[in-house]
C-alpha cells in the first residue's frame, strides 16, 4: 500500500499500551502482526431522502456534492451538511464514497498468498459496501450487514490501482431493532431516552492479511483448579488441507511480556470457510487475574500450513474464575461484593470513554456496568489492563416481537464472538427493565426465547454470570430461577424509604418493592438461593426526581444510602450513574475532562460503615 498520513502497524501500537496514554488507532482486542491504513478522514456524502441510489446506480456513478468525516454518527453528517435532522422520524438512508491507491507492489502482493482485508469497527444498521461498482459480501456472506456494534470484514478481489469505495447506511426507528436508549417509534427521545447516534460510529481501516489465517476473535475459558486455559479460536481457510496451530503464552517479566511460559502445537485438518476450535494449554501456577491485581498474560497464535507459511494473532488475557454460589459472589473462590457503577457512555469518544472509567476506578468502583450499549473494543482492553470489573448488556429492542427476538439474538452473538478474551466481563445481561420483553409476564414465548438464551449462555460461556432481565421480572421456572442474580432496581430520595425498600427485599418480599414484581412465570422462594443486588439506585439531581442536587449534599446522601446497603445481605450494588447524558443529570464524573465531582473513593465500601461519611476527600 502506498505511504499514507493514517498508516501505521499493529504491532507497534500495541508496543505501547503499557503507557496509559498510548494510542491506539484500531478499534479492536486481539492484533496482528501487519501493517494497516486507515481510512479514517473526509468521504464524500449524499443523503438519499427517496432511497433511490440503489436504483440510479449511485454505486457505479454519482455527483457526491457533500462531505462527511469517518468515524461519525448520521445525525452529525445531516447537521454538517445542513439538512433538517428533525425531517428523520422514520428512515434515514445516507452514502460515502472514497478512493484509495495501491501501489504494483502491493497489487502483486495481493497475487500470492494474501488478501487485501476491509473491516469496519461498527456501522450501520444496515450496511452495504461496494469496490468499484461491485456489491461485496462480508466474510459470513452477508451482502447487507446488519447491526450497529461491532466489527466485520470484508475480503477485497477485485483490485485496481486506484479503487472506489462506496457505502450505504440505512438508520431507521425500527422498533425491532437492538436500540438501547436511542428513540425509536416506541419510546421518544426525552428523559431517559436519547437522540439517535448510528451510521459510521467507528474506523475503518485496510490490512494484508494471509489467504489462510486465524481470525481476530479469541474466547478464554480458565478453570483456576486445573491450572488449564481453554481457547476458542476461529480460523478463516481458502485452500484445504493439513494446518497446525501453534499456541504460545507468555508472563510480564521487568514490564514486558516476552517471558514464554507455555507452548504447545495441534495438528488440524482444516476444509475451506470459517471454524471455530478450542484448544487447551496446561499453565501450571498461573497469577490470576482480579481487579487488586490485574495480571496478564500475552497470546501468541499462529496458523501454519504445511510449506510453513505462518498467520498469526496475539491477544492479552487473564485467569479468573467468576461464580455465584448460592447467596454470595465470588472471584477467584473468594467472596466479593460488586461496588457498582452504572455507565451510559452515549456518543463519548474513546479518549473520553477512557477518562471516564479511570474515573470510575478512582471514586472506589471495582465493577463498571455498562448501560445497554455496545462499546470501543479498546474499553474491555483498558478494563483488562486496570482492573475492573465489567457487567456487559445487548442492547434492546423497544417492541417484543418474533422479530425483535430474532435481531436480538443476533446482536448477542456478534458481541460474544467479539469480547470471549477478556478477564474483566464478568456478567452478561440479557434484557433490561422488560425493554424488548414488555410481554413478559404474560407470553410464554418471549419466556421461553429468554430461557433458552440463558440455557446456551450457561452451556457455551460459562466463564460469564447471565442476568434474564435486569431490575424486576425474572423468569421462574418449575420454581428455578432463570437468572444466575436476583436484581432489582429501586429508586427513592428518601432515607426512610430507602431503609423499608432494602429491608423488604432481603426479606424475600418480591412483589412489594420494585416498579413491577421481582418475578415471574412460577412462584420462587427467594429464601438466598442466589445473590442479591440493588442493580440501580441513587439517581440524585435527575430532574423531578428530588433528592440532593448539590454536589456535596449529593456526596452526603451517597454514602448514607451506601452505609444502609452494607448492613444488609446483598452480594453488590449499582450506584446511578458516572456521568451526565442529555436530560439526565445525575452523574459523578465531568463528562468532557474525567474530573470527579465528589470525594474519590465515595463508591468504596467501608469495612467499618460508621467511617463512610467520613471518608477522606483525595478529589
Amino acid at each position: 500500500m502506498q505511504n499514507h498520513t493514517n498508516y501505521g502497524s499493529s504491532k507497534s501500537r500495541e508496543a505501547n499500551v503499557e503507557d496509559l496514554t498510548f494510542q491506539d488507532d484500531l478499534p479492536r482486542a486481539v492484533l496482528r502482526p501487519n501493517e494497516y491504513v486507515l481510512l479514517d478522514g473526509e468521504w464524500k456524502f449524499a443523503v438519499d431522502p427517496n432511497d433511490q441510489g440503489i436504483t440510479e446506480s449511485w454505486y457505479v456513478r454519482h455527483n457526491f456534492s457533500q462531505t462527511a468525516q469517518w468515524p461519525g454518527s448520521v445525525e452529525q453528517h445531516l447537521a454538517a451538511s445542513q439538512h433538517d435532522l428533525a425531517s428523520w422520524k422514520d428512515k434515514i438512508v445516507v452514502w460515502y464514497e472514497r478512493e484509495f491507491e495501491l501501489s504494483q507492489e502491493a497489487l502483486a502482493e495481493h497475487d500470492t498468498d494474501s488478501i487485501l482485508q476491509l473491516t469496519f469497527g461498527a456501522c450501520g444498521y444496515e450496511t452495504r459496501v461496494w469496490l468499484n461498482g461491485h456489491l461485496l459480501s462480508t466474510i459470513e456472506g452477508e451482502q447487507v450487514h446488519m447491526g450497529e456494534y461491532t466489527s466485520f470484514s470484508y475480503e477485497l478481489e477485485v483490485l485496481r490501482p486506484v479503487n472506489k469505495l462506496t457505502v450505504r447506511v440505512t438508520s431507521s426507528m425500527d422498533a425491532d431493532i437492538p436500540r438501547g436508549k436511542q428513540e425509536s417509534h416506541v419510546y421518544k427521545r426525552g428523559g431517559i431516552w436519547y437522540q439517535t447516534f448510528t451510521g459510521a460510529v467507528r474506523s475503518i481501516w485496510l490490512e494484508r492479511v494471509e489467504r489462510n489465517r486465524l481470525r481476530s476473535r479469541v474466547g478464554v475459558v480458565s478453570i483456576i483448579e486445573d491450572n488449564l486455559v481453554r481457547f476458542t479460536l476461529t480460523t478463516r481457510i481458502h485452500d484445504p488441507g493439513q494446518y497446525k496451530i501453534k499456541l504460545s503464552v507468555f508472563g510480564a517479566e521487568s514490564g514486558k511480556y516476552d517471558k514464554l511460559v507455555a507452548e504447545d502445537e495441534f495438528p488440524l485438518v482444516l476444509v475451506a470457510g470459517q471454524k471455530a476450535q478450542r484448544l487447551v494449554l496446561d499453565l501450571p501456577d498461573a497469577l490470576l487475574w482480579s481487579p487488586e491485581t490485574p495480571n496478564q498474560y500475552r497470546l501468541v497464535a499462529q496458523l501454519i500450513d504445511e510449506r510453513g507459511a505462518i498467520s498469526e494473532i496475539e491477544t492479552k488475557f487473564g485467569l479468573r474464575k467468576f461464580e455465584a454460589r448460592g447467596s454470595r459472589l465470588y472471584l477467584n473462590n473468594l467472596p466479593v461484593y460488586l461496588d457498582g457503577i452504572l455507565y451510559q457512555p452515549g456518543n463519548a469518544s474513546y479518549d473520553q470513554i477512557k477518562k471516564h472509567l479511570l474515573a470510575m476506578k478512582e471514586l472506589g468502583c471495582n465493577l463498571v456496568r455498562i448501560h445497554i450499549a455496545g462499546v470501543d473494543p479498546r474499553i474491555y482492553k483498558l478494563a483488562d489492563k486496570i482492573g475492573i470489573l465489567l457487567w456487559v448488556e445487548v442492547p434492546s429492542p423497544h417492541q417484543s416481537t418474533q422479530k425483535s427476538r430474532e435481531n436480538h439474538r443476533a446482536e448477542l452473538m456478534r458481541m460474544l464472538a467479539l469480547i470471549g478474551t477478556h478477564p474483566s466481563v464478568v456478567i452478561w445481561s440479557l434484557y433490561n427493565e422488560d425493554w424488548g420483553a414488555q410481554d413478559i409476564a404474560v407470553n410464554v414465548d418471549t419466556r421461553q426465547y429468554i430461557i433458552n438464551m440463558y440455557h446456551f449462555m450457561q452451556i457455551a460461556y460459562p466463564q460469564f454470570i447471565v442476568v434474564d432481565n435486569d431490575g424486576w421480572q425474572h423468569i421462574s421456572f418449575e420454581g428455578r430461577l432463570k437468572s444466575d442474580l436476583l436484581t432489582a432496581h429501586l429508586y427513592t430520595p428518601d432515607l426512610n424509604h430507602w431503609k423499608w425498600m432494602l429491608d423488604e427485599l432481603t426479606a424475600g418480599n418480591l412483589n412489594s418493592v420494585a416498579a413491577f414484581p421481582l418475578v415471574v412465570g412460577d412462584p420462587f422462594f427467594y429464601r438466598k438461593q442466589v445473590p442479591l443486588i440493588v442493580s440501580e439506585w441513587g439517581g440524585f439531581g435527575f430532574e423531578n426526581y428530588g433528592g440532593p442536587v448539590d454536589d456535596s449534599a449529593r456526596a452526603s446522601q451517597i454514602a448514607l444510602f451506601k452505609k444502609e446497603l452494607r448492613k444488609r445481605s446483598f452480594s453488590g450494588d449499582v450506584y446511578t450513574q458516572a456521568t451526565n447524558i442529555e436530560d439526565e443529570r445525575n452523574g459523578l464524573i465531568d463528562f468532557e475532562t474525567g474530573e470527579l465531582t465528589v470525594p474519590a473513593g465515595l463508591l468504596t465500601s467501608s469495612p467499618d460503615p460508621d467511617q463512610e461519611i467520613n471518608r477522606n476527600d483525595r478529589h
